[in-house]
């Protein structure tokens, strides 16, 4: 059976997330999104984990996987998965001494090597890989120029895109031919335009975390779907504080300084996954499914200064009571039935599903940004 699985979210205790993003919250988001597999966030957490026992087993039937995000000594972030919360309390006993901040931090920073993590992830029996591996902050490809360069003799079990990036961009890596992509939110709140927003669907024999780490194993991915990697904010080569964005050339030529201001310039997305490809061959994929927030979609078909406003959720709620959730709308619900709901949405859908958005990149930190129509 094929589900829609967001496994990389984040909770309350770590850095500006959102009071709201609690278990009830989130099970409702997941409903309303179409997530039918959802990531703890944050489980090496202690008292995060304890909000969670209650809702392992819950009424809407999402299926929760034990997931937490880790900070190495070199600020690499890494995301770990396993079947059931104990593991990260074991987890979190064999890294005793090596971090001071598990009680107080969500993400906690830890004195080990990426490598040295992902044994240890192995060891309890979880699956480890790298968090939005591409962004030019805190991320592997930051910091190394090969998995094995992060790892060294530790095998990754996924790899994670992020905003930034979609399969194309790890396609033609040949240090990734053998690795599964996984895309996540990364949510910080539980609300649709955050929760869901990016999401992998795979097939799965039962619904239970054992199988989604076996479908993770197996390459059982049917599909990645989240933004159009222009519209993450580290996408192209840009200055840090006016966002200007520059060539590879200019940039080296301006010794990575923003002849404007004096900013820093970091290299984008884009031009550090072109550099990591070289000569490789892209190999195939399971499709990239690009798609946009459904409330951000009405409120530029509407011209509201909000998805928030009184028409824009009144329009949300109507094409929700009809197809479901928001997932179905923009990826599965045929046009045709969208425009009989709201003719404008279903142009927009359209437009989303055949590429011909119009898109305007991000860079240097600044989210980029879409226009349809």
């Amino acid at each position: 059976m094929p589900v829609n699985a967001d496994l990389h979210i984040h909770s309350p205790y770590s850095m500006a997330v959102s009071r709201f993003m609690q278990p009830e919250q989130l099970l409702k988001g997941c409903v309303t999104k179409g997530i039918h597999v959802l990531g703890t966030g944050d489980a090496l957490q202690p008292d995060w984990q304890k909000s969670w026992q209650l809702y392992l087993e819950n009424d809407a039937g999402i299926v929760i996987v034990p997931q937490g995000e880790i900070e190495d000594q070199r600020r690499v972030h890494h995301v770990i998965l396993a079947e059931d919360l104990a593991q990260f309390s074991q987890l979190r006993d064999l890294m005793a001494g090596k971090c001071k901040s598990f009680e107080t931090s969500g993400r906690p920073h830890v004195y080990l090597s990426g490598g040295e993590i992902a044994a240890l992830a192995h060891d309890v029996g979880a699956l480890v890989g790298p968090a939005h591996a591409f962004t030019p902050w805190t991320a592997m490809y930051a910091c190394f120029d090969s998995v094995r360069a992060c790892y060294g003799d530790e095998k990754i079990d996924f790899l994670e895109l992020g905003l930034s990036a979609d399969s194309s961009y790890g396609a033609a890596i040949p240090d990734l031919y053998d690795v599964p992509f996984l895309t996540n939110s990364d949510a910080h709140s539980p609300y649709p335009e955050k929760l869901g927003r990016e999401f992998n669907r795979l097939r799965l024999q039962h619904r239970n975390p054992k199988e989604v780490l076996a479908s993770i194993k197996t390459r059982a991915i049917e599909m990645n779907a989240g933004f159009f990697p222009e519209e993450g904010k580290y996408n192209r080569t840009a200055c840090t504080r006016c966002f200007t964005q520059y060539s590879i050339e200019q940039a080296i030529g301006n010794r990575w300084r923003c002849p404007a201001d004096g900013g820093i310039i970091k290299k984008g997305v884009s031009d550090r996954a072109k550099e990591l490809a070289g000569e490789g061959t892209p190999r195939p994929r399971p499709p990239y499914v690009h798609i946009i927030p459904l409330g951000q979609i009405i409120q530029t078909m509407e011209k509201t200064s909000s998805p928030n406003t009184k028409k824009c959720t009144a329009i949300y709620a109507t094409l929700l009571s009809t197809f479901g959730n928001e997932i179905a709308v923009l990826i599965d619900a045929p046009v045709a039935e969208i425009r009989a709901v709201h003719p404008k949405v279903a142009d927009a859908v359209d437009a989303l599903r055949k590429g011909t958005v119009t898109l305007h990149p991000g860079g240097g930190g600044k989210y980029g940004t879409f226009s349809l129509g």
